[in-house]
C-alpha cells in the first residue's frame, strides 16, 4: 500500500500555507505487508533528516511511514525515503567477514571468521604503527553513520592511535559548509532553520538544486509558494533544473565564476544602500575591504566573466536587497566549484551586510549533502577535534585530553588534519600503509578513478573495507568487514539545521554483520587502548553509553547535547542543538543576540586567506580578535584550474539526481529507484547537440585529459558549452566490466574529473573539467586515453624499478636529514654572526648583539647532540651554500650593513623552518624531550629574528633613501 507513486510524483500534492509552524501535516507511506509493529527512525538518504517509522513483520522491514509530528517533514517522505529501505533485504548483502588470499586484485576474497579477520586487521595495524609510526595509519569514513559510531571511531583514531589521517567522504560534499561557517561566524552550525522558510519573503538557493537533493524541503518551499504572500525565489545554477524553473529570477553563471557573480551582487546591493549600516558597524569586521573589492565588479565586468546579462544581475540584486526577511541556502554548485569557500563566504556576507541573521525568516543555511554529515564534523571524524574544538588552540586540545584522560601529546595537534585527497595521495606514494575505509566507496566517488584504483591495488597498502555490500572499493580490500545498515542498529544523528533524531533498531542484521560501533569497540579491545590511568580508553559498550560519552564531550561547546537523552528523543519530533540547561528544548536559530563565537578562546578555527588557503597565525588572530563580531571576508575571482580550450571546448560538471544516492550502493539495489534512472546520461545544450549531430538518447563519448566515458544524451536545460553527468554510476552491476573498474565500458563521471581542490576546505572540484564531446561511433577511444593517463604513473614506477632492482626502496625515517639541516643551519647562522661582528665592528650595537645571538645558535648545536646520537644525522650542504650565496664578499658602510642584516634574517628563517619541521616530527614520535628542545629553540630563534628586524628598522630608511 502506498499513498502515492513517488517515482512519478516526486513531491506529492500541495498543502499551501503561511506562518511559522503552520505547515500542514501530510503522512506519506509505503508498505508491502501490514506490519506487526512500528519502530521509530529517521530517513538516512539525504540530509533533511525526515522522521519516519519502520514497519516490521516477522523480523523483516516491510514498509515505512512519515511521522506527522516531525518538525522537519511533517510526515512527508521523498522517493528514496519511501523506497530505499528495500536495500536492506538485498540478496548480495555482506554477511561474513572476507579475507584475501594472494595478491590484489586477482587473489580471491574468501569467507573468514571475525577472529581471523580482526586478527589480520590488528596485526597489520600494529606492524604499520611500530615500523612507520601512527603517521602510516589512515581512516576514511562516511556521512551515513550514527553519532555513536563516529564518536567511537574518533576516540580510536585520535586518542588510541594518535593519527591525524582521519577524514570522511563528507570532504567531497560538505567540507566547504563547515569552513564557510567558521570563516564568517567563528564556528560550525547553521544559523537558520527549516522553519525560516515559513515566514521568509525571499528564499535564495546558491548552487543548491533543492528539488532533487532535498525534496522534502522543496515540498515545504513549494507549499509556501502556493500559499498567501509567497516568497520570491532566486536560484543560481548553470542548469535549468526543476528548482530553477520555479524561480522568479534564475541566474545561470558559467561554471567556475561564482565569486565574480557574488561580488557583482554585493556591489549592487552596497551601492544602492540596501545594507544595515548599524548592524555592520556593531557586529561585523571587514566591511571596508569587502566594499572596496566588490566595487571592482560592476555589471559589465560580471557579464564578461559569468555570462549573466547586467539587467538580470540587477533584477536579482533588487530582489535580494529589498527583502525584509531573507533566507539563503548553499550546496554543491558552490562547494564543489572553483573558489568554493570564498564563494560560500560571500553568501554569508550577503545576509550579514543586510542584517538578516538571528531573526525569524532570516539567515543562511550552508547545507549538507549526506544524512549525518553534520555529525562527522561534530565528532571529529572529518579530522578536526570533537565538539568543534580548535586544533591550533592548546587549551582546546588540553580540554579534550582531560575528557579522554590521556596526555595532550597523544592527540595529533601538531598540524592541520589530513584531508581525504591527501590521505589517498599519501597512500598512493606509500607513506600510508594501513587504510580503513568505512561505509563509503571511493573507487567511484573520488576524482581520477584510475589513480584511486591503482593506489588501492598496491600490495604495500593494507586496505580494510567496512560496508554492507561488496562495493567497487570492497573488491580491492585485503579484509572486508560486513556492517549493519540503518534499521539494524540503534543510534542518533543530526541534520543540516541541527535537528537531532533517534533511530531505533528494528531488525537484526543479516548473517554475522555487526553494527559499526561494535566493530570499532572490538578493534579497540584487541588493540588494548588505555587511558593514562591504565583503564580502557573507550568506556562504553552500547549505543546509549556512547551517546552519554559524546554528551560529556560536547558540554559547553557550540554543539552542546547535554540536555538530550535517548528517552527525550524517543518522545520528541526532533530537537535542535544546542540543547542544555539554558536551552532545554533546543534552540531554533543561532546568533539571535548578534554575538558570534569568533573570540580567540571560542572560535573553532583561526581562519584562512580565502584566496591562497594560508592559515591565519594564532598570534595575529589574537592581536585582531573580533571579540564576538562576525567576519566579512572578501575575495577576488580567479579562473579555474582547467579552462576550456580548442582541444577540450566544453566544461563538464557533475552532480546528483533525485532517484539515486551517492554511488548507488543502496539505491541501485531498489528496483523502483534503479528503474527510474537505470544508467548514466550526459546533459547537453540544444545548439551544441545539433552542431555535433547528437539526438536525444544517442550514445555520447565524453573525453577529458585523463580518461573517456560514454553515456546517453539528454538534450536541453543547460548552458551552451557545458555538459552535466550524474556521478552515481560505477561498475558493481555492469556485467561487461570487471565489477570494480570500467574494463572497456567506462561510464563513471569521475573517470573524467580533475584532482584539484579548494585551497581552504580542500573539497574537490567536481564542477569543472575541460572535456570534448562527440557522438559515439564504433569502438571507444577509452583504451587510448585511459591508457595514456593511468599508465603514466606506471612508467615512472618502471623507471624507478630499473634503479631499485624492481622493488620499492626500503622506507626510512627522514628525521636524521632534518636534524642535520637544523644543526647545520645553526652552525652557519653562528658563523654569519661572527662575520657581522668582525666586518661591522665599528657599530657597537651590531658588534655586541651579533655575538650574543650567535651564542644562541652555538648553544642550539650543543643541545642537539643527544638527539643526533639517538636518531642519527645526515649532513646537508644547503645551509652552507645558502650562507655562501647570501654573503658572497665583505660589504662595508651603512648599505653594506643593511644587506648583511637582510642576509642574516634569511638564515634565521631557514633555522626557523627546520625547527618547525623537527618539532612536528617529535610530536608525531611522542618524543617529549625533543619537542621541549624545539620549543626552546623556537623561542631563541624568535629572539634572533626580532633583533635582526630591529637593526634593519634602525638603518633601512637612512641607508636606502639618503645618498651615500
Amino acid at each position: 500500500m502506498r499513498t502515492r507513486d513517488s517515482i512519478q510524483d516526486v513531491w506529492g500534492p500541495r498543502t499551501p500555507y503561511e506562518g511559522e509552524g503552520r505547515w500542514p501535516a501530510r503522512v506519506d507511506q509505503r508498505i508491502d505487508e501490514e506490519p506487526d509493529r512500528w519502530v521509530r527512525s529517521c530517513c538516512v538518504l539525504c540530509t533533511n533528516g525526515c522522521g519516519m517509522d519502520l514497519g516490521v513483520k516477522d523480523g523483516r522491514i516491510v514498509g515505512v511511514r512519515g511521522r506527522a509530528d516531525d518538525r522537519v517533514s511533517r510526515g512527508r517522505l521523498r522517493p528514496k525515503g519511501l523506497n530505499g529501505w528495500r536495500a536492506n533485504a538485498a540478496e548480495d548483502r555482506l554477511t561474513h567477514p572476507l579475507v584475501r588470499e594472494g595478491a590484489k586484485p586477482g587473489g580471491p576474497l574468501r569467507d573468514a571468521s571475525w577472529d581471523e579477520a580482526m586478527g589480520r586487521v590488528v596485526a597489520r595495524c600494529r606492524e604499520a604503527r611500530e615500523k612507520y609510526t601512527s603517521g602510516a595509519l589512515g581512516f576514511y569514513n562516511s556521512g551515513q553513520l550514527f553519532i555513536e559510531d563516529y564518536y567511537t571511531l574518533s576516540v580510536v583514531a585520535h586518542g588510541g592511535l594518535g593519527t591525524k589521517h582521519l577524514d570522511g567522504n563528507t570532504r567531497l560534499c560538505t567540507a566547504t559548509a563547515s569552513f564557510a561557517l567558521r570563516e564568517s561566524f567563528g564556528n560550525d552550525g547553521n544559523p537558520a532553520s527549516v522553519t525560516d522558510y515559513d515566514v521568509a519573503d525571499c528564499i535564495a538557493h546558491f548552487g543548491h538544486n533543492v528539488a532533487a537533493t532535498q525534496t522534502v524541503a522543496w515540498m515545504r518551499i513549494l507549499d509556501r509558494r502556493r500559499g498567501p504572500n509567497p516568497p520570491k525565489l532566486v536560484v543560481v545554477d548553470p542548469r535549468r533544473t526543476d528548482t530553477a524553473k520555479e524561480a522568479d529570477v534564475h541566474l545561470a553563471p558559467r561554471a567556475g565564476t561564482n565569486v565574480a557573480l557574488m561580488n557583482g551582487l554585493l556591489n549592487l546591493i552596497i551601492a544602492d544602500g540596501r545594507v544595515d549600516a548599524d548592524f555592520i558597524r556593531d557586529h561585523t569586521v571587514g566591511f571596508e575591504r569587502l566594499r572596496d573589492v566588490v566595487a571592482k565588479y560592476p555589471p559589465d565586468r560580471v557579464e564578461s566573466i559569468t555570462g549573466i546579462p547586467p539587467d538580470r544581475l540587477r533584477e536579482a540584486a533588487t530582489v535580494l536587497g529589498s527583502a525584509d526577511r531573507l533566507v539563503c541556502t548553499v550546496l554543491q554548485g558552490f562547494y564543489q566549484a572553483n573558489e568554493a569557500t570564498a564563494a560560500a563566504c560571500q553568501v554569508n556576507n550577503l545576509v550579514l551586510i543586510r542584517g538578516m541573521i538571528g531573526k525569524p525568516g532570516c539567515g543562511v543555511i550552508q547545507s549538507n549533502g549526506q544524512p549525518t554529515a553534520q555529525n562527522t564534523r561534530e565528532t571529529g571524524c572529518d579530522g578536526d577535534f570533537p565538539g568543534f574544538r580548535n586544533w591550533q588552540n592548546p587549551e582546546h586540545v588540553a580540554d579534550l585530553a582531560r575528557i579522554w584522560n590521556v596526555e595532550p601529546s597523544t592527540i595529533p595537534a601538531w598540524g592541520p588534519p589530513t584531508h581525504a585527497m591527501q590521505i589517498f595521495r599519501l597512500a598512493e606514494e606509500g607513506s600510508i600503509r594501513f587504510l580503513w575505509i568505512v561505509g563509503t566507496n571511493p573507487a567511484v566517488s573520488l576524482p581520477e578513478l584510475h589513480r584511486v584504483r591503482r593506489a588501492l591495488e598496491q600490495e604495500r597498502l593494507f586496505v580494510v573495507v567496512q560496508d554492507a555490500f561488496l562495493t567497487e572499493t570492497a573488491m580491492l580490500a585485503d579484509v572486508a568487514l560486513p556492517a549493519a545498515l540503518w534499521g539494524e542498529k540503534t543510534g542518533t544523528f543530526t541534520n543540516y539545521e541541527r535537528t537531532v533524531h533517534i533511530s531505533r533498531k528494528a531488525v537484526e542484521p543479516p548473517g554475522e554483520a555487526r553494527p559499526d560501533m561494535d566493530i570499532f569497540l572490538d578493534f579497540a579491545r584487541r588493540m588494548d587502548f588505555r587511558d593514562k590511568d591504565g583503564a580502557p580508553l573507550l568506556k562504553w559498550s552500547d549505543p546509549e553509553g556512547a551517546f552519554e560519552a559524546w554528551k560529556a564531550c560536547s558540554r559547553g561547546m557550540p554543539c552542546d547535547y547535554t540536555g538530550l537523552s535517548y528517552a527525550k528523543l524517543d518522545a520528541s519530533p526532533g530537537i535542535q542543538w544546542p540543547c542544555n540547561e539554558r536551552h532545554p528544548e533546543g534552540k531554533e536559530r543561532l546568533y539571535d543576540d548578534f554575538h558570534f563565537p569568533t573570540g580567540f578562546d571560542d572560535c573553532g578555527d583561526f581562519g584562512h586567506d580565502l584566496e591562497t588557503g594560508g592559515h591565519v597565525d594564532p598570534v595575529d588572530y589574537k592581536a585582531n580578535d573580533p571579540a564576538g563580531r562576525a567576519w566579512l571576508k572578501a575575495a577576488e575571482h580567479f579562473p579555474t584550474h582547467e579552462e576550456p580550450d580548442e582541444d577540450y571546448p566544453f566544461v563538464l560538471t557533475t552532480g546528483r539526481i533525485v532517484h539515486h544516492f551517492h554511488t548507488r550502493t543502496k539505491t541501485g539495489r531498489v528496483p523502483e529507484l534503479q528503474g527510474a534512472a537505470p544508467e548514466a546520461t550526459v546533459q547537453i545544450h540544444e545548439e551544441d547537440a545539433e552542431r555535433l549531430g547528437i539526438a536525444e538518447g544517442d550514445m555520447v563519448e565524453i573525453t577529458s585529459r585523463r580518461a573517456s566515458a560514454r553515456a546517453k544524451a539528454r538534450i536541453g536545460d543547460i548552458l551552451p558549452g557545458h555538459v552535466f553527468m550524474p556521478f552515481h554510476y560505477g561498475y558493481w552491476d555492469d556485467p561487461e566490466s570487471d565489477r570494480y573498474g570500467p574494463g572497456d565500458h567506462p561510464h563513471a563521471a569521475n573517470e573524467l574529473t580533475i584532482t584539484t581542490w579548494d585551497v581552504v576546505s580542500k573539497q574537490p572540484n567536481f564542477k569543472h573539467a575541460a572535456v570534448k564531446v562527440a557522438r559515439a561511433v564504433g569502438e571507444s577511444i577509452v583504451a587510448k586515453v585511459v591508457g595514456a593517463a593511468s599508465h603514466a604513473a606506471e612508467r615512472v614506477s618502471e623507471l624507478a624499478d630499473l634503479v631499485t632492482g624492481g622493488t620499492h626502496p626500503e622506507p626510512r625515517s627522514h628525521l636524521p636529514d632534518y636534524l642535520g639541516l637544523l644543526r647545520d643551519a645553526h652552525e652557519e647562522f653562528a658563523a654569519a654572526c661572527d662575520y657581522l661582528s668582525s666586518q661591522h665592528g665599528q657599530e657597537a650595537e651590531i658588534r655586541e648583539g651579533s655575538k650574543l645571538i650567535g651564542e644562541f645558535s652555538r648553544g642550539a648545536v650543543e643541545s642537539l647532540g643527544p638527539f643526533l646520537d639517538k636518531y642519527g644525522e645526515r649532513p646537508e650542504p644547503e645551509p652552507r651554500e645558502l650562507r655562501r650565496v647570501l654573503f658572497p664578499e665583505p660589504r662595508a658602510g651603512g648599505f653594506g650593513l643593511l644587506r648583511d642584516l637582510h642576509a642574516l634574517y634569511i638564515l634565521a628563517a631557514d633555522a626557523h623552518v627546520a625547527t618547525k619541521v623537527v618539532d612536528d616530527a617529535a610530536r608525531e614520535l611522542r618524543d617529549e624531550p625533543l619537542h621541549e628542545l624545539c620549543l626552546d629553540l623556537r623561542g631563541q630563534n624568535q629572539r634572533q629574528q626580532a633583533w635582526v628586524e630591529t637593526m634593519i628598522k634602525e638603518s633601512a630608511a637612512q641607508s636606502v633613501a639618503v645618498p651615500s
